[in-house]
């Protein structure tokens, strides 16, 4: 096993280990691939201000996120087919989290159920659904959710139309998976992660095959899903979900100022500014960059978090710097996943952390709480200059 020490390391394992329709469905994004990559460039643009003759004794990462304490501000962020990046992985991905003292978002999207994941956790976790057009199976999630003890709901806003993917249709990623027989030739050079499947019971998407009306096996499952989500969706809906669920909610997708003050007025008690991680609208701002003016926006009506080119502690960083309260990784903890499963994904967090730690003390601070615009140099004009 090679020596890791950064994220670009267990990617680079995660790609030899898992079928290529896989890697390409999380290393890739829409269209030209614009907001893909930038979401992380962009983060290079801010600079930290190291200070130097400072107690650097007793730091702490501890804070909270909507209320829950979090060993750092950083939480697991939904992704759908995670099960197929490693066998059980939704499960694998959620205990790891809670051992760290992380938030776990569970996706719809998933392969092990609401209730796999509860089974095989202490912790609440967090759950993402989209809006979808049945409100009978929408009430069944929630009602699940809650069952499962689930502490948060995580509504996603930004994709009541598919953003177009050029690799995942040229691989056939679709729900199911269309194999073809480049992508079964594929698989089959990926012996461990074969091995694993074969090992387990949960090869499909366990919150929707079984609960869904018409969806009793995987071949229904196709017809299903292109009707599925809703896009006549408005916040007037979005009150709804709140009505339905009842509890904390979290509104992810935002990456304009109008949007997250129509997302704390419906009620949301965070929103995340992400833009899927580009697999969406492409040429759109980064999250990163979208951040200050939606803070400005809000204020502190709602709790701010970011998602969207993590790739590393100093990112996360960088992100509270700026004025988010939390922070999301979704492909980090994937390559730690595929790489090296549950253990994996603790390395990811453990870089994340070390990474965060170390460098928030090279800029003078013991508490992450204490964090501020301080501690970077900030391009004129990061956020935009622009015509009305």
């Amino acid at each position: 096993m090679p020596v890791i020490t950064e994220i670009e390391d267990l990617r680079r394992i995660y790609k030899r280990r898992v079928p290529k329709m896989f890697y390409d469905y999380v290393e890739s994004g829409s269209w030209s691939q614009q907001t893909f990559r930038e979401n992380s460039s962009d983060f290079d643009k801010l600079y930290f201000r190291q200070r130097v003759a400072v107690d650097m004794d007793n730091r702490s990462t501890n804070t909270t996120m909507i209320g829950q304490d979090v060993a750092m501000p950083v939480a697991l962020a939904p992704v759908g087919l995670t099960g197929m990046q490693c066998a059980d992985g939704e499960i694998k991905a959620a205990r790891a989290a809670e051992k760290f003292g992380v938030p776990f978002t569970l996706s719809t999207m998933s392969i092990c159920s609401i209730e796999d994941v509860a089974e095989h956790t202490s912790a609440p976790f967090w759950f993402q659904v989209y809006t979808l057009k049945d409100k009978t199976f929408m009430q069944r999630l929630f009602d699940r959710a809650r069952a499962a003890n689930c502490s948060a709901i995580v509504i996603t806003v930004d994709l009541q139309v598919l953003g177009q993917r050029h690799k995942d249709i040229k691989n056939g990623l679709s729900a199911p998976p269309k194999l073809t027989a480049k992508s079964v030739a594929n698989m089959m050079t990926k012996v461990r992660w074969g091995m694993e499947m074969l090992g387990t019971k949960r090869r499909f998407f366990g919150n929707i095959v079984g609960h869904a009306e018409g969806v009793d096996d995987p071949s229904s499952l196709s017809e299903w899903t292109a009707q599925a989500f809703d896009p006549s969706l408005d916040w007037d809906r979005i009150r709804e979900f709140k009505k339905m669920w009842g509890g904390p909610m979290i509104i992810k997708g935002i990456v304009e100022p109008e949007d997250a003050i129509k997302a704390a007025n419906a009620g949301a008690d965070a929103i995340i500014v992400s833009n899927h991680g580009g697999r969406q609208l492409d040429g759109a701002l980064s999250s990163i960059r979208a951040l200050p003016a939606i803070i400005d926006a809000v204020g502190d009506r709602v709790e701010v978090h970011l998602d969207s080119g993590i790739r590393s502690g100093q990112d996360a960083l960088k992100a509270i710097a700026m004025g988010a309260k939390g922070t999301y990784i979704g492909r980090a903890f994937t390559y730690g996943l595929g790489a090296m499963g549950e253990d994996g994904v603790t390395k990811s967090l453990e870089i994340i952390h070390k990474e965060m730690d170390v460098s928030m003390a090279l800029c003078g601070h013991t508490d992450i709480n204490t964090v501020d615009r301080s501690i970077l140099h900030i391009p004129t004009g990061f956020s935009g200059n622009w015509e009305e």
